[in-house]
C-alpha cells in the first residue's frame, strides 16, 4: 500500500537588505534541488568558475538542514509510526500464509504454462518461418515476373519490335522497378533501362535516315510515274478529241454511214496507283511505314515535338537540294528529273499530311509549297530567257503543264507556273516563227515549181485530203498529176504543225479559251512569214512562164488550205466551225497571190510583146483594109489559145481569167499605144479599119472562153478589150462629137484618155487628103466625118 503525497514546491525567499553573492547561490542551489531541477547549469557554472569547493559546500549544507528537518517529522510522526509497525507485524503472519500460496499456485501454474509456452514458441516460429517464405515466394513472384518482361523486351528488341520494347519498359517501370526486392536487379534496371531507351531512339533515327535517303530516289520515280499518268489521261483527251472532230466532220460532209462512239476509258485504276487506293502504299516501294514508326517511337518515348522539328528541317533541306540545277547538263536533258524530283516530293507530303497523324502540318506543307513554286518560277524565268529553239520551250512547257495538272490533283495551287507560262508565251511564237520563216525557206527553194505526180492513194491522202485542198470529194484515178507543186503540202504541213504546237503550248495553260491568240498568231504566220517567203521567191527566183504559172496555181490551192488552217485551229481550240467561220477574213496570202499573177501576166505581155513588135509591119496609109487581120493579131491569137490549153490544166478558172484579162488589156494598151507611137505619124481609116479587124478577132477569142468560164466571165474577160475598141469605135465613128457628151462617153468611151483622143485623131488622115482619090465620091462622104473630127479635136484642146 503506497499512499502518494504531493510534493511542495520551495520557491527561495527574497535576500534581505543584499545577502552576499554566496548566500544567493545557496538559496538558489535549495530551491533548485526541493523543485527537483537539473543541477547541470550550476556544476558548470562552479567548474567554468573553477571553485567546485563552493558547490560541494552548499550541498553539504543542504544536507545538513534537510537532516533536521527529517527529525522534526519523524519526531512529529512517532506515534503514528509505532502503530503501523504493530499493523505491519499482525499482518505478516497473513503474508506468509499468502506467500506460500501464490508459490504453490506458481509452481502448478508453472507445471502447466511450460508446455504451452513451448508450443507456443514454436508456433511463432514456425509463423515467422512461413511469414519469410511467402515473403520470398512473391519476391520470386515479383522477379519471375520482371524477368519474362526483361526476356520480352529483349525479344521484341532483337526482332526490331521497339514499340513492344517500350510498352513492356513501361510495365517494368510502372508495376516493378520500385517494388523489386532485390537491389542488385533494381540498380541493373535503373541502369539498363535509359540505355535501351537510347538504343531504341538511335535504332529508329538510323531507319529514319535511312528513309530520308531512300524516300528521295522514290520520290523521282512516284513523280515520273504520276505525271506520266497525267501525259497518259491528256493523250486519251487528245484521241477523244480527234474522233469527236472525225465525226464532226463526217456529220459536216453528210456522211452518216460512219458513226463514232466516244467511250471515255476509266482512270479509277491510273488514280489509285497515285492515290495508294489499290493497296497500302500504292505505288510499289513508295513506304511511309519506318516514317510512322520512328514517329510513333519518339511520340512513346515523349519526344513528339522535337521528332516533327526534325522531320521538317531535314525535308525542308531535301527540298532546297532537289532545287539545285546542274550547270554541266543542260535543263533541257534535266527538267524532266528536276520537276519530277519536285512532284514526288509533294505527293509524299500529302500522303504524310493526311495520314501522318499530325506529324507535319498543312500551314508547313503550304510553306514549303510556295517556296518551292517561287524556286520553280525563278528557274523557268531563268531557263526560259536562254532559250532560243521553240521546240525546247514547248517540250518544257508541256513537261511543266502536266507537273501542274499533277499537283493540282493533291489541292496544290499552280497559278503561278501558268503566269510564268502565259509570259512567255509571246517569246515562244516568236520563236516558232522564226523556225517556220526557216522551214518555209527550205521547201521553196528544194521546189522545181513542177506539178506533183501522185502515184498511191495514201500519197492523194497526204498531200491532199489531209489539208482539204480537194476539188472534188471523189477520189481521182491514179496515177494522179496534181496541180500544185510540192511547196504546197510541204508549207501546208509547216502551218499545221505550227497550229498545233501553238494550240499544245497554249492548253493545258489556265487560259480556256485562246482561240483568239492562235488565230492572231496564225495571222502573222501567213501574212507575214508565209507570204513573204513567198514574196521573196516569186520575186527573185520565178524565172519563165512554167514557173510563174505553177506559182499562181500554188496560190489559188493556198487560199482553199488557209480555210482549213482557221478550222483546224478552232477544232483543236475546242471552237465550234460555225463561231470561226463567222469571223473569216480575206485571203492572208493576197499579197503573193497578186505578186504571183502579176508576175505570171509580166511574163506573158513580155511574150505577147514580142508578136506585138510585128505591129511595126502594120501599112498605116494601106490603101485597103487588111483581110483576116494583121499578121500580129493572128500571132498573138495563136498564143493565147496555146497558152489557154496549156494554163487550163494548172491554172484555176479564176485565175485564168484575171491573167488573161490582164494580157488582153495590155494588148489592148499595146493597139492604142502603137497610134500613140511616135513610129506612127500618120495613119488613114483604112488602118483603123484593120485594127477593127484584129480587135474583133481578140474579142471572139474571149467569147470563145465561154465554155471554160461563164457568158458573165467571157464578157468580162472582153472588157480587157474595153480601151483599143472604144478607140476603133471612135475613129470610125460617123459623129465623134459625141465623145464630148458625158452621157455618151461615160456608155461607150469611158475607158479612153481625151488626151490620147486627141494625139491620136491628129494623125488621122482622110483618104481624100492623099493625093487625088481614085473614089472621088468616097472622099466627098468622110469629109463631113473629117470635119467632125476636127471639130472634136478643137474642142477638147480647148478643154485642156
Amino acid at each position: 500500500m503506497t499512499s502518494t503525497k504531493t510534493r511542495r514546491r520551495i520557491v527561495p525567499a527574497a535576500s534581505e537588505n543584499g545577502d552576499t553573492a554566496d548566500k544567493q547561490d545557496q538559496l538558489l542551489l535549495s530551491a533548485a534541488i526541493c523543485n527537483g531541477e537539473d543541477l547541470g547549469s550550476f556544476v558548470r557554472k562552479v567548474f567554468a568558475s573553477g571553485k567546485p569547493e563552493t558547490l560541494l559546500h552548499h550541498l553539504k549544507h543542504f544536507t545538513k538542514s534537510k537532516e533536521s528537518e527529517i527529525e522534526d517529522v519523524c519526531r512529529a510522526h512517532y506515534q503514528d509510526f509505532i502503530v503501523a509497525v504493530d499493523d505491519l507485524r499482525s499482518l505478516l503472519s497473513d503474508v506468509d500464509s499468502l506467500k506460500s500460496s501464490l508459490s504453490n499456485s506458481n509452481n502448478k501454474l508453472q507445471n502447466v504454462a511450460v508446455p504451452l509456452l513451448t508450443s507456443l514458441d514454436a508456433y511463432v516460429e514456425a509463423k515467422n518461418k512461413c511469414s519469410n517464405i511467402s515473403l520470398a515466394i512473391n519476391s520470386l513472384n515479383t522477379c519471375v515476373q520482371l524477368m519474362e518482361l526483361c526476356s520480352r523486351a529483349n525479344f521484341h528488341l532483337t526482332k526490331n519490335n521497339f514499340y513492344m520494347a517500350l510498352k513492356c519498359l513501361d510495365s517494368i517501370e510502372t508495376n516493378f522497378q520500385d517494388k523489386t526486392p532485390s537491389t542488385t536487379l533494381k540498380r541493373m534496371l535503373e541502369k539498363q533501362i535509359p540505355a535501351i531507351r537510347a538504343h531504341i531512339e538511335r535504332k529508329v533515327s538510323k531507319e529514319f535516315g535511312d528513309w530520308l535517303v531512300e524516300i528521295r530516289i522514290v520520290s523521282r520515280n512516284l513523280g515520273q510515274l504520276a505525271i506520266g499518268q497525267a501525259s497518259a489521261a491528256r493523250q486519251r483527251e487528245e484521241e477523244l478529241r480527234i474522233k469527236q472532230r472525225q465525226a464532226e466532220e463526217q456529220s459536216r460532209l453528210s456522211l452518216r454511214d460512219c458513226v463514232y462512239a466516244l467511250e471515255e476509258e476509266e482512270d479509277d485504276e491510273i488514280d489509285g496507283v497515285v492515290d495508294g487506293s489499290n493497296g497500302v502504299n500504292g505505288i510499289s516501294g513508295f513506304d511511309l511505314t519506318p516514317l510512322y514508326r520512328a514517329y510513333h517511337i519518339h511520340q512513346t518515348l515523349g519526344l513528339e515535338d522535337r521528332f516533327k522539328q526534325y522531320y521538317f528541317e531535314n525535308r525542308k533541306l531535301q527540298l532546297t537540294s532537289d532545287f539545285q540545277v546542274s550547270s554541266m547538263t543542260p535543263f533541257l536533258e534535266s527538267h524532266q528529273t528536276f520537276f519530277a524530283q519536285i512532284a514526288g516530293f509533294f505527293i509524299v507530303e500529302d500522303r504524310v499530311l493526311r495520314t501522318g497523324g499530325g506529324l507535319i502540318s498543312k500551314m508547313e506543307v503550304e510553306n514549303l509549297w510556295d517556296t518551292a513554286v517561287s524556286k520553280m518560277c525563278s528557274v523557268l524565268e531563268d531557263q526560259f530567257s536562254r532559250m532560243q529553239t521553240a521546240n525546247h520551250l514547248l517540250l518544257i512547257k508541256d513537261y511543266v503543264s502536266l507537273l501542274g495538272v499533277t499537283l493540282r490533283r493533291f489541292g496544290y495551287p499552280i497559278d503561278a507556273l501558268l503566269d510564268v507560262l502565259s509570259k512567255h508565251r509571246d517569246k515562244y511564237h516568236e520563236l516558232l516563227l522564226s523556225d517556220c520563216r526557216k522551214q518555209f525557206a527550205e521547201a521553196l527553194a528544194a521546189d522545181k515549181f513542177e506539178q506533183m505526180y501522185m502515184k498511191k492513194e495514201y500519197e492523194y491522202s497526204m498531200n491532199v485530203l489531209s489539208f482539204q485542198i480537194q476539188t472534188s470529194n471523189i477520189m481521182p484515178a491514179f496515177p494522179y498529176v496534181a496541180p500544185f507543186s510540192s511547196t504546197v503540202p510541204d508549207c501546208c504541213r509547216i502551218v499545221r504543225s505550227f497550229i498545233e504546237d501553238s494550240v499544245s503550248f497554249m492548253s493545258y495553260g489556265g487560259q480556256l479559251e485562246f482561240f483568239d491568240v492562235v488565230k492572231k498568231y496564225l495571222d502573222r504566220l501567213l501574212t507575214e512569214v508565209l507570204d513573204g517567203a513567198l514574196l521573196k521567191v516569186i520575186n527573185s527566183s520565178i524565172g519563165g512562164v512554167t514557173q510563174a504559172m505553177q506559182m499562181a496555181a500554188n496560190m489559188a490551192v493556198f487560199e482553199r488550205a488557209c480555210d482549213f488552217f482557221f478550222r483546224h485551229a478552232a477544232q483543236l481550240s475546242g471552237i465550234p466551225l460555225r463561231i470561226a467561220e463567222r469571223g473569216r477574213r480575206q485571203f492572208p496570202l493576197i499579197k503573193a497571190r497578186d505578186a504571183a499573177e502579176e508576175t505570171l501576166s509580166g511574163l506573158l505581155k513580155q511574150k505577147v510583146d514580142g508578136f506585138l513588135s510585128l505591129i511595126e509591119n502594120v501599112n498605116w496609109m494601106a490603101d485597103d483594109p487588111p483581110q483576116g487581120g494583121n499578121e500580129y493579131a493572128n500571132e498573138v491569137i495563136i498564143f493565147l489559145e496555146t497558152l489557154v490549153s496549156t494554163a487550163q490544166q494548172v491554172l484555176p478558172v479564176q485565175v485564168l481569167k484575171r491573167v488573161l484579162q490582164d494580157v488582153l488589156a495590155h494588148i489592148s494598151e499595146m493597139i492604142v499605144g502603137a497610134l500613140l507611137g511616135e513610129s506612127v505619124k500618120r495613119f488613114n481609116i483604112n488602118a483603123i479599119m484593120g485594127l477593127d479587124v484584129d480587135v474583133r478577132l481578140l474579142e471572139s477569142f474571149a467569147e470563145n472562153q465561154a465554155p471554160l468560164l461563164s457568158e458573165a466571165e467571157a464578157n468580162q474577160l472582153k472588157s480587157g478589150l474595153a480601151e483599143s475598141r472604144q478607140m476603133v469605135n471612135l475613129l470610125l465613128s460617123n459623129h465623134p462629137e459625141n465623145f464630148l457628151n458625158p452621157v455618151i462617153r461615160e456608155r461607150s468611151y469611158n475607158a479612153l484618155d481625151y488626151r490620147k483622143v486627141v494625139a491620136i485623131s491628129e494623125k488621122l488622115r482622110d483618104q481624100s487628103d492623099r493625093l487625088f482619090g481614085s473614089f472621088g465620091t468616097r472622099g466627098a462622104k468622110q469629109n463631113p466625118k473629117k470635119k467632125s473630127l476636127d471639130a472634136l479635136i478643137k474642142r477638147l484642146k480647148d478643154v485642156n
